[in-house]
């Protein structure tokens, strides 16, 4: 059975048809209100950018959805929880000064921001799931505390699950730092024969679990917790990702998003913003070029046909030029196969309706 999708465009020749009001419209085709009992503590959950990115959710847009929030008797506030690299996001005082430097100030988005995951990242609560990977998921407190959800996206694409959209906002952003470590325990990088034993990677370990032998860098996988820091520093290139380990990552991922909305009983909506489409997660403290040209704003109470319309969307464009994309410029072309080659984000999708957490199958309805 197919579900509903709403699209938005973003031409404007007016206040009318500004980005903002767009929002709004889709906030209200989706029926999103509904959603939202008087006095819910409403999660806004979204990502606020690692410092150095830029192409995060505008936090002018986020205001939009405060405001329809609060025309529905919601209380709402902005969340994320803290990274598990060692980034400008690790505990919740880092975190909210960033949220602060990129924008995300009550004055401008009319909500306050709470770190979902405590201080430390220690605030977290089982939640029983019985699936493939994982019989109980960890998952933030202040996310399972919110009476409702609206769940923020800005689409674009990842190195382990070839696209960033609804289902990853959720299994990453949802997760406690110990939910993290778990979804990561099957990728942990490796080591190739290119290591010159330079060590610059040993000195970025921030648990110091990387060791020179014999003139070769070497990681005690045990303690390792895929942090990743030394795929980013290695000057040679060294260190990669397991990708015969990525499928698996990616139903992990899809186990910790259905435990993140499991006690929510449907109250959750989503938005995609089809906006700056990088090849990068906006952990990465920089932002590439995108990929292809902006396209639109997608709604939807269901977050597989929300990913999977979003996925198509991107694919019917024709690729840009002086991007890291190789391959699939032409429309129609797997654009995240184009820049990510050895990773499918379609098997997110696909197991994703396996579960039960929706459907890939969806009527897109123009607003």
């Amino acid at each position: 059975m197919s579900s509903e999708v709403y699209f938005s465009n973003l031409r404007s020749r007016g206040q009318k048809d500004n980005k903002n009001s767009k929002i709004k419209q889709l906030f209200d085709g989706a029926k999103f209100g509904d959603l939202i009992q008087e006095e819910d503590l409403t999660a806004i959950k979204l990502h606020f950018g690692e410092r150095g990115n830029d192409a995060f959710l505008k936090p002018v847009l986020v205001n939009a959805v405060v405001e329809k929030t609060l025309n529905s008797n919601g209380k709402p506030f902005l969340t994320d929880t803290n990274t598990l690299y060692f980034g400008s996001r690790h505990n919740a005082t880092q975190h909210l000064e960033t949220a602060i430097k990129n924008g995300f100030a009550y004055a401008v988005t009319g909500a306050p921001v709470i770190i979902a995951d405590g201080l430390r990242g220690d605030n977290w609560i089982p939640v029983e799931v019985g699936l493939k990977h994982f019989q109980q998921v960890k998952i933030a407190g202040d996310i399972i505390s919110a009476d409702s959800m609206l769940v923020l996206s800005h689409f674009k694409g990842h190195g382990m699950c070839g696209f960033g959209g609804a289902i990853k906002n959720l299994a990453m952003g949802c997760a406690s730092a110990q939910g993290k470590v778990e979804q990561h325990q099957c990728a942990k990088p490796v080591i190739s024969d290119n290591c010159t034993g330079c060590g610059t990677c040993i000195n970025s370990c921030p648990l110091s679990v990387m060791s020179l032998s014999d003139g070769k860098a070497i990681i005690e996988l045990e303690e390792c917790v895929a942090c990743n820091n030394c795929l980013a520093v290695c000057p040679e290139s060294a260190v990669s990702l397991d990708f015969d380990a990525l499928p698996e990552f990616m139903e992990r991922m899809v186990e910790y998003a259905y435990g993140a909305v499991k006690n929510k009983k449907g109250k959750v909506g989503y938005l995609n913003f089809l906006m700056d489409i990088t090849p990068d997660c906006d952990c990465e403290a920089f932002s590439d070029a995108p990929i292809v040209p902006d396209i639109g704003i997608l709604a939807s109470k269901d977050p597989v046909a929300l990913d999977t319309a979003s996925y198509d969307l991107v694919n019917q464009q024709v690729g840009l030029e002086n991007s890291l994309l190789e391959h699939h410029h032409q429309k129609g072309g797997d654009k995240f196969r184009g820049v990510w080659e050895e990773v499918d984000g379609r098997l997110l999708l696909e197991y994703a309706e396996e579960v039960g957490m929706g459907s890939k199958e969806y009527h897109l309805i123009n607003l």
